[in-house]
């Protein structure tokens, strides 16, 4: 073996263990990321989307027509989930989390499904002149979709979705005309409340 040859076996030993320290961590990082709980759910946004769930009861409330009173609805989700991919994205950007890896895929794959369905069976019941059960459904899936999700999150995220889950039996059950009165309860009232909630003990 020449001297050249043996002078440069040292120098690759520390670059194979750099190489594997660096294999190392990104092994652990994704092991925590897929394990830990998605913490970005955001106080500030579930407080802004009850506020404007309130004003949404208040405007539906006084519509004429079914469709005006739906249209009035659909503006406030669209709203609501702007105020709510904001927030998030913001929250998570601040406390340096993942939000389409690890936890925080799995809290988006398991609330979509619910709210998908939840949209099917808008318009089936439509269809079918079954308005009146459409608040106690929409609160009823929406917040099944809290629930599973919240499994990969803080403790008191499943929590409201039980509360929702609550107001969406209640509502179907109750008289029709009671239906923005329990919109504006759970969409309104229980975001406002559980945001502050979240808020005050999870940072935002």
């Amino acid at each position: 073996m020449t001297r050249d040859a043996f002078a440069a076996r040292p120098a690759s030993a520390p670059a194979a263990l750099h190489d594997r320290a660096a294999d190392d961590l990104r092994f652990i990082r994704r092991t925590m990321e897929q394990a830990g709980a998605f913490t970005a759910v955001p106080g500030l946004g579930g407080m802004l989307m009850g506020a404007s769930a309130l004003v949404a009861a208040a405007l539906a409330a006084r519509q004429p027509t079914f469709e005006r009173w739906l249209a009035v609805w659909l503006a406030e989700a669209a709203i609501a989930a702007v105020i709510a991919a904001g927030t998030i994205a913001r929250k998570a950007r601040s406390a340096g989390l993942p939000l389409l890896s690890g936890p925080g895929r799995k809290f988006l794959l398991s609330f979509l499904p619910p709210v998908v369905a939840g949209a099917a069976l808008t318009l089936a019941m439509y269809r079918a002149g079954a308005v009146d059960a459409i608040p106690g459904t929409w609160l009823l899936l929406y917040g099944s979709g809290i629930v599973t999700a919240g499994t990969y999150s803080v403790r008191i995220v499943p929590v409201m979705g039980l509360c929702f889950m609550i107001a969406g039996f209640a509502a179907l059950f109750s008289p029709p005309a009671w239906g923005d009165a329990y919109l504006a309860a759970a969409f309104g009232v229980l975001h406002v409340l559980f945001g502050a909630l979240i808020a005050r003990r999870y940072g935002g």
